[in-house]
């Protein structure tokens, strides 16, 4: 029974704060409902990218009332739901000045290193700054499973160092994690020792290009050919 008065309080706020959105989404007098909504968010690792956008926007009008701390606090959960590119759509409404702090531009460096896969370069960075990521719980969980989702992207076998690297795990925490994804996940360790042990991911259409489907779904050729007299 404990645990079920702060999901209910959670979903309270969430319901109070949508409400608010939907009445008039651009009004000063709701900011710091927002403020503190982005603190639930944070407390209870949810998210709500459109809560967010609005309160940027708010900012935009109201640049004496910002909180450079609930701004980190927002780009921190937009890195965390990557791939989606909510950092970006987040980034666009800071002011250049605030971006040009230097939270913020560690921030942006850390965005960088993740869309091209430099994991490794990451993982230093965010050891640099981890005031900044360890701020908002769950920060780590989040990008170790886009690094996964990367990998599976590319890789049919992903090599043990590869993986180590991607998700900044190494040891018996790495054994561990390997024992939880072939269990719930399906993933398949290979015969092996060491660094050289090849862990098989799901198959997916990107990895196993055979699984996309057909481009006999499409349009077949002929139908294409009669609509061009028509068009003309």
């Amino acid at each position: 029974m404990g645990r079920e008065v702060p999901q209910q309080q959670q979903q309270q706020v969430a319901l109070a704060v949508e409400q608010l959105l939907a009445v008039n989404p651009y009004n000063p007098d709701m900011l710091s409902d927002l403020e503190n909504y982005v603190n639930e968010q944070v407390s209870s690792q949810t998210y709500n990218l459109d809560a967010n956008l609005c309160l940027l926007r708010i900012y935009q009008f109201e640049p004496d009332r910002m909180s450079t701390q609930i701004v980190a606090r927002i780009l921190v959960k937009a890195l965390m739901a990557m791939p989606s590119p909510d950092f970006g759509l987040c980034l666009f409404l800071i002011p250049e000045r605030v971006q040009m702090e230097e939270q913020f531009k560690t921030l942006t460096v850390l965005s960088h290193y993740l869309e091209t896969g430099r994991f490794s370069q990451f993982w230093d960075e965010a050891s640099k700054n981890r005031h900044i990521v360890e701020a908002v719980p769950g920060f780590e969980q989040a990008i170790q499973a886009y690094a996964i989702h990367v990998l599976s992207l590319t890789y049919q076998r992903v090599p043990r160092s590869v993986l180590a690297e991607a998700i900044n795990i190494e040891g018996l925490s790495l054994d561990k994690f390997l024992e939880h994804h072939v269990a719930n996940n399906g993933w398949i360790l290979e015969k092996g020792h060491g660094r050289g042990q090849l862990i098989v991911l799901p198959r997916n259409e990107f990895n196993h290009p055979e699984l996309k489907k057909s481009t006999d779904d499409g349009i077949p050729l002929e139908h294409v050919a009669r609509i061009f007299p028509i068009l003309g």
